[in-house]
């Protein structure tokens, strides 16, 4: 019998129509396009705008495309793993608020939190439940909607983030295409350097927290980049080595989009040139889960059965991981 991977037969993205350009921040706060581009790489980043809207609004229109490209029914998924570090609310989850909008009736589902790392950490889990012959279809989506944690009078942050909703469905493959392998790790020392210290049980809301700003996304940079940098490259080299893949069996990397210079190392150190790694930070900035299926959804058209995939990521906490997986489909 061959050993079932669990394989991605769709992907879909959605991001807001609204742009914030590096022109507009320089209105808003003390930096210039320059300053920005050198060194994020980020030109504009997309904002959910409206009344009431919140993360769940990034997935409902992915998801649907993503059901509609795929030719089935919401009834159809089993389980719906959402990744996100803005939830809609602390609970209900928002993959349970996401299956009551798209009418997923017959499903079951949780957040995954994992800062920048999400996305992956919610992929190798949905892997899980495929391979172990529980479920046939699930439904993994990566959506943050960071514009509701950030302060537009701090610089460090506000330049960074961006709001947007990646989602991929997953389904048992015996062709031996699919999930391979992943290398995923945490480092809790990493927390006080990249964090939202308010609204949980440490640091209830209260007057005075709001006050003190402590909602609001906190990044220390310089330790960040410097542990992201390196992390993050050594990670999808170890993957590719346990795999016995060199960088000519590479097709595609496909790095989470935090700063340009971290994906530029990656792939130096991968030793892939830039003509096979997926870039738009230029265009979204980081939207968190968000990245690398969006990157997913964005090249789905360049992609080709059996190619060689290195997913790559890094994120608050510390978290940071590597997937190695065979694309599945070439879209018609």
């Amino acid at each position: 019998m061959s050993k079932i991977h669990a394989a991605i037969t769709a992907v879909n993205g959605y991001v807001p129509d609204h742009v914030l350009t590096n022109q507009e921040l320089e209105t808003m706060v003390d930096t210039n396009d320059e300053w920005i581009v050198t060194r994020t790489g980020i030109k504009e980043r997309r904002i959910l705008k409206g009344e009431g809207k919140a993360t769940s609004d990034l997935a409902v229109p992915a998801v649907k495309g993503l059901l509609e490209k795929r030719g089935i029914s919401a009834d159809e998924i089993e389980l719906i793993i959402f990744c996100t570090s803005t939830p809609d609310m602390l609970f209900p989850a928002t993959a349970n608020i996401l299956a009551d909008k798209i009418g997923a009736k017959k499903a079951w589902g949780y957040d995954l939190q994992a800062a920048c790392s999400g996305f992956l950490f919610g992929l190798t889990t949905a892997a899980q439940f495929i391979e172990s012959g529980k479920h046939k279809k699930v439904l993994v989506v990566g959506a943050d909607k960071m514009s509701s944690v950030v302060n537009y009078e701090d610089r460090n942050t506000c330049i960074l983030f961006g709001d947007g909703c990646g989602c991929v469905l997953l389904e048992p493959n015996e062709e031996g295409n699919g999930i391979i392998d992943a290398v995923l790790k945490t480092d809790g020392s990493g927390g006080p350097y990249l964090n939202i210290k308010g609204g949980g049980s440490l640091n209830p809301a209260t007057h005075q927290t709001v006050e003190a700003g402590l909602h609001y996304a906190y990044q220390e940079g310089r330790t960040v980049f410097k542990f992201a940098v390196t992390n993050m490259a050594e990670v999808a080299v170890e993957v590719m080595e346990r795999n016995n893949l060199t960088s000519e069996d590479v097709d595609w990397l496909v790095p989470h989009q935090a700063n340009k210079r971290i994906i530029d190392a990656t792939a130096e150190r991968a030793g892939l040139s830039d003509d096979k790694v997926m870039v738009n930070i230029h265009k979204y900035g980081n939207t968190t889960s968000g990245t690398i299926p969006l990157c997913l959804w964005e090249w789905e058209n360049q992609l080709k059965k059996g190619d060689n995939l290195i997913l790559a990521a890094f994120g608050g906490g510390f978290t940071w991981g590597a997937v190695y997986l065979k694309w599945a489909y070439t879209k018609a």
